[in-house]
């Protein structure tokens, strides 16, 4: 499949936007008439640049408002399409973007439209250049697809074809069957874009918020699926307008969107054949295609969570919280001593030790001493308390990380003496490591790297919590969807002092892996390496999910042990009484344990929180019947109360430095 982007989804110059195009790996790019309008380089440099980088010029856009005007205006964009024929041959483009009239156009008359498409037909016929007619959803008198196709279809040129726009035809829920009478060949050009499921006119909706396929709310594999029965072989190209990408580092968002064209690609593999493909007579192919779709290595959903991996300078407070909770230490990593491993039950923590800011060579996760800067990470120290990583089990390891490298997922270099386990993982969009584990029904391998384990309780990781930067949120999606093969849950606003927060779940269909999905509204000034694009982590924190058997055992043993758990006010406890009537007795145990409540018509959710160190804190759950929720009536309580928690600590910090002032 000949894959394309828009200059226009990248950030920087026309020069820099080619450069990360054929970095990342696309066979072309359509070029943004204003990008090319604001280049001090000619024409000819830029086509000689594509070709020195190995990457096509596939399209030329846009050209508008040319139809539906009268004859004295329509001679003029006559006109003015000649010149750009002109430099579309400098360029060595052959096919050009002519969109819908949506702001000159007075004729309502088809006839007129289709007349005029002939006459266009006929100048473009005499510079070699093709003509892909799009609807645009805001067309003053053109605005479907299948509209622009009965258009193009009538005036019969040669010269003459349309482009279908995913976002245009998706955003108007337009009928999709009418794709099937349209023969790939009349089919000039493909756009995709996704976008989330928004309530808004569509020009800002288009102008601001589209995403790459596996982003949004849309279902492209669909759509694709349509435009590939069709015949047509030609560029599939991404056209995405968002602030956010085109603010964002061009190499990264480009590597971005060829892992979506990729994803998708692989998405419909399966079930289209090739027309020389050689199904078997008891495995008929499917409907045949012209482009040359591949596919990628198969993976199933993880099983679970074989571990979690911290990292922190603050070993003494990360340990004695843990001890607090119950976990148990199991001994050192025997080639790295900065490596120790604590277990609650089948809950692994391996907490990394920061010394002279510099993060030691991880055990079973494989943390390495640098970070790489192409997965968004940087160079900067490493300080404070953060989530390195977490160890998926998966059923095939080989292809889950064969599949990772397809989709542009950067290996994370791995310390590893000679009898430790090969293991090997990938940087996630903020800059942590995910490791692939081979699912095994024993107890992991690994963990003999440590000298033994022995813990009799029976938990279990339950969900893990991240943090993502707001101007890469939608790609950590489509990297969970794409690699692991995780679902995306509808996204929902949690209220904070500082703003809403949004959350989105991935998830495993059984549930054994959860992980919510959080960015707040603001950054923390404190950077932390390893985690993080340009070294800011979001000021959400993040945790690690702790499921146990009995949660009043839990929080008692806790609060022997000293703990310092997140204050929950009484109002909260008032509320609750009104709102599930519980039993007084019950509520008392509740709010003496400091024990948070949620019911659903399938079981209940009790839960508690310990305070945050660095960027991280853990909560203790027990879940009653099949209640499958994470507690969202409680997260405005848990952000309010650490939000009252870091402004008494920076309070406390700004006096301190006034006294030593």
């Amino acid at each position: 499949m000949h894959t394309s982007i828009a200059t226009v989804c990248l950030s920087g110059t026309l020069e820099e936007k080619l450069r990360a195009a054929a970095r990342a790996g696309f066979d072309g790019v359509e070029i943004f008439e204003q990008d090319l309008v604001v280049s001090p380089d000619s024409p000819e440099a830029i086509a000689d640049l594509a070709r020195e980088l190995g990457i096509s010029l596939d399209l030329y856009q846009p050209f508008r408002d040319l139809e539906g005007v009268d004859k004295a205006q329509f001679q003029k964009n006559l006109t003015r399409a000649e010149t750009k024929f002109r430099l579309m041959a400098r360029l060595g483009i052959d096919t050009i973007l002519l969109c819908s009239n949506v702001g000159t156009a007075t004729m309502t008359d088809d006839g007129v439209v289709v007349e005029q498409l002939r006459r266009l037909g006929d100048l473009a016929d005499s510079y070699g250049v093709n003509i892909a007619y799009e609807a645009l959803a805001w067309g003053r008198f053109v605005s479907e697809y299948d509209h622009a196709w009965d258009l193009v279809k009538a005036a019969d040129h040669p010269r003459i074809g349309t482009c279908l726009d995913s976002f245009h035809i998706l955003s108007r829920n337009t009928d999709l069957s009418r794709i099937a009478e349209i023969p790939g060949e009349k089919i000039f050009f493909l756009q995709l874009a996704d976008a989330p499921a928004l309530t808004m006119d569509v020009l800002s909706w288009s102008r601001h918020h589209r995403v790459f396929p596996g982003e949004g709310a849309w279902d492209l594999s669909d759509f694709l699926t349509r435009i590939a029965a069709t015949g047509y072989a030609g560029p599939v190209s991404l056209e995405v307008f968002n602030d956010s990408f085109r603010q964002g580092d061009t190499n990264r968002t480009a590597v971005d969107g060829l892992r979506s064209l990729r994803w998708l690609e692989a998405s419909i593999a399966d079930t289209i054949a090739a027309p020389t493909g050689s199904a078997s007579a008891a495995e008929p192919a499917g409907p045949s295609t012209a482009l040359d779709l591949q596919p990628l290595p198969e993976v199933e959903e993880p099983r679970g969570i074989n571990y979690v991996e911290l990292s922190t300078d603050d070993l003494g407070a990360l340990t004695r919280q843990m001890h607090q909770l119950g976990f148990q230490f199991i001994g050192f990593h025997r080639s790295k001593p900065h490596v120790q491993l604590w277990l609650r039950g089948e809950a692994r923590i391996i907490v990394s030790e920061v010394t002279d800011g510099v993060g030691t060579g991880a055990d079973a996760g494989g943390t390495s001493s640098t970070s790489a800067d192409e997965a968004g990470t940087t160079s900067a120290p490493v300080n404070g308390t953060f989530l390195r990583g977490i160890g998926f089990e998966v059923t095939d390891s080989r292809s889950a990380m064969e599949r990772a490298a397809l989709l542009h997922a950067d290996e994370v270099p791995r310390d590893q003496a000679h009898n430790d386990e090969v293991l090997r993982g990938v940087f996630a969009p903020d800059g942590s490591e995910v490791f692939f584990h081979q699912f095994e029904k024993a107890t992991p391998a690994w963990i003999q790297e440590f000298g033994h384990d022995h813990d009799e309780q029976v938990s279990h990781i339950d969900h893990v919590n991240l943090a993502q930067p707001s101007n890469h949120y939608d790609e950590a999606v489509l990297f969970y969807t794409s690699l692991l093969a995780l679902h995306a849950e509808p996204s929902q606003d949690v209220p904070s002092p500082s703003g809403l927060v949004r959350s989105q779940v991935m998830s495993s269909t059984d549930g054994s892996v959860r992980m919510p999905l959080n960015v707040s509204p603001q950054p923390h000034a404190e950077a932390v390496a390893g985690r993080g694009i340009g070294s800011v982590v979001e000021a959400y924190p993040e945790h690690v999910a702790v499921a146990c058997e009995d949660i009043f055992h839990a929080a008692a043993t806790a609060l022997s042990r000293g703990l310092d758990f997140l204050p929950v006010p009484q109002n909260y406890y008032e509320d609750l009484d009104s709102r599930f009537d519980l039993a007084p007795e019950f509520l008392q145990q509740l709010q003496e344990n400091h024990i948070l409540y949620d019911r659903d018509e399938h079981g209940q959710f009790l839960h508690f929180y310990t305070s945050t160190i660095g960027s991280v804190f853990f909560e203790m759950i027990e879940r009653r019947g099949d209640y499958r929720g994470f507690g969202a009536p409680d997260a405005p309580v848990r952000l309010a109360a650490q939000h009252r928690k870091n402004a008494q600590l920076s309070a406390q910090n700004a006096q301190m430095s006034g006294q030593q002032g």
